[in-house]
């Protein structure tokens, strides 16, 4: 398994030429666009990893999932559901679009895009931001077995300078009634988010507890419970990839979520969990060699749930 995925790597990294840094987040241009690596964890617990496999970097829009666990945790599916759709935008993951129109919100987002997570933002249960953005780190920690996973502050202030257009979507939210708390506190909670520092073995043991019915692999713990991890997974297959999650279910077939900072946290269901990192990004803000890779292993080892 580790020659195969060396030679899927280096067959995958001259697509990196193809991509963009994601250059709206000043502090992510200082990542090197050539990287990618994969890091895999089988649900027999054995792991294999190729290329840059250990390098750190930014959860970003993969932070989504960790953030609608969350809000599922606290307020179960009736309530989530009610203020967040689950149906796919067809938009890009920033997009503002015209709600003028528009009588019920939620059902033009979903938890997938950055206006649907900032709803969930508000969601998460604690006295104020700072224990609310506790929370979520612990889970990230728990999910992944890494105790050591913190917040690139470099990063974050990074975000916050240049988080205009979020604000523009809080703003919305906030004038619909979806949120009720102060528009700075919950974005500061999306912008720490999308700052946690991760590794693509921790994505990859994210999506092996995915796969694995909410169950650790350490210790066969249920950390979530089975009816949430199929939600997520479920939302990841249609939402995950923006407005290329059609393209993306025909090409590999599997429940993904990317990010701007180059990760893709991929579900192969009962059989393993995938991370990947790749900075370089296509238009529509996914790792654009990493995406190749997928297709690689997913055709490889008949991965496709379809």
């Amino acid at each position: 398994m580790r020659e195969l995925l060396e030679k899927m790597v280096e067959e995958s990294r001259e697509f990196t030429q193809g991509g963009q840094l994601a250059s709206y987040i000043p502090e992510l241009l200082k990542y090197n666009k050539d990287d990618l690596g994969i890091y895999l964890i089988r649900n027999d617990g054995k792991e294999f990893y190729a290329g840059n496999f250990d390098k750190r970097f930014t959860i970003q829009s993969v932070c989504k999932p960790l953030i609608l666990l969350l809000a599922l945790i606290d307020n179960g599916e009736d309530y989530v559901t009610q203020r967040v759709g689950v149906e796919s935008t067809g938009k890009a993951f920033n997009a503002i679009m015209d709600f003028s129109q528009v009588e019920d919100l939620k059902d033009h987002i979903n938890p997938m895009v950055n206006i649907g997570a900032i709803a969930m933002c508000s969601m998460i249960e604690g006295k104020d931001k700072d224990e609310k953005f506790q929370r979520l780190l612990d889970l990230t920690k728990k999910l992944s077995g890494n105790e050591n996973i913190g917040v690139n502050m470099q990063v974050f202030e990074s975000e916050r300078k240049t988080g205009d257009r979020n604000r523009a979507l809080a703003y919305l939210l906030k004038s619909y009634g979806t949120i009720t708390d102060d528009v700075d506190d919950v974005l500061d909670v999306y912008f720490k988010a999308c700052s946690i520092e991760i590794t693509c073995k921790d994505l990859a043991n994210i999506g092996f507890v995915l796969s694995n019915n909410g169950r650790s692999k350490s210790s066969d713990e249920e950390i979530v419970s089975k009816k949430y991890t199929r939600f997520v997974n479920a939302i990841l297959m249609t939402c995950g990839m923006y407005d290329g999650a059609g393209d993306f279910a025909i090409r590999v077939g599997i429940p993904a979520k990317s990010g701007v900072g180059g990760g893709i946290l991929s579900v192969a269901p009962s059989i393993m969990g995938i991370g990947i990192y790749g900075p370089a990004l296509d238009s529509k803000g996914n790792s654009i060699a990493g995406i190749k890779l997928l297709e690689k292993l997913s055709n490889s080892l008949y991965l496709s749930v379809f």
